[in-house]
């Protein structure tokens, strides 16, 4: 006879509802040594919450580079997006985190992926003011001239946002 518990007593099911739940916290903790041993222990890391949002997403948004960095060598999906249509190298450019950014950049975010209506990190990133990540987005590959579905360039989004480091940045190209 095993110990292990059935799925008919739930205990199975509050294990791995725990275990997740554990997961998410360390994510927005930045536990990055935890989030490893839970890694290797089988944690899915493209799992999301109720909002869509994958660990690494949180650990972008946050900043938890040691999380991201440990999400990413295991193969988390680096164009994964919340339920809001939100990368993780948008949420970095948001956030203004350079270091996030060439993190994602260096596993292969895509500088030009777009959201549901279009927008792109760099569109993000110059609404913002953001100038570094403008650069590193600028020379990965992003393209200055991708328009949203409304027809806004990265540009019109600085000048739009009053954003005019990154506008003077766009203009000089």
């Amino acid at each position: 006879m095993s110990d292990a518990p059935t799925p008919d007593d739930g205990a199975l099911d509050r294990e791995i509802l725990a275990f997740l739940q554990d997961a998410f916290e360390h994510v927005r903790n930045g536990d990055a040594a935890q989030l490893r041993q839970m890694l290797e222990r089988g944690l899915p890391p493209n799992i999301r919450n109720s909002q869509g949002d994958s660990l690494l997403m949180l650990a972008s948004y946050h900043g938890h580079h040691a999380a991201a960095r440990s999400l990413l060598e295991v193969g988390a999906d680096h164009e994964l997006r919340n339920d809001r249509g939100q990368s993780p190298l948008e949420a970095a450019a948001f956030k203004g985190d350079q270091t996030m950014a060439e993190l994602l950049l260096e596993f292969g975010a895509d500088p030009n992926a777009r959201s549901a209506a279009g927008k792109t990190p760099l569109m993000m990133a110059a609404m913002f003011g953001r100038t570094g990540i403008v650069e590193v987005l600028l020379s990965s590959g992003a393209d200055p001239a991708a328009r949203d579905e409304g027809g806004m360039s990265a540009l019109d989004a600085a000048r739009l946002m009053g954003a005019a480091s990154t506008a003077a940045q766009l203009e000089a190209l």
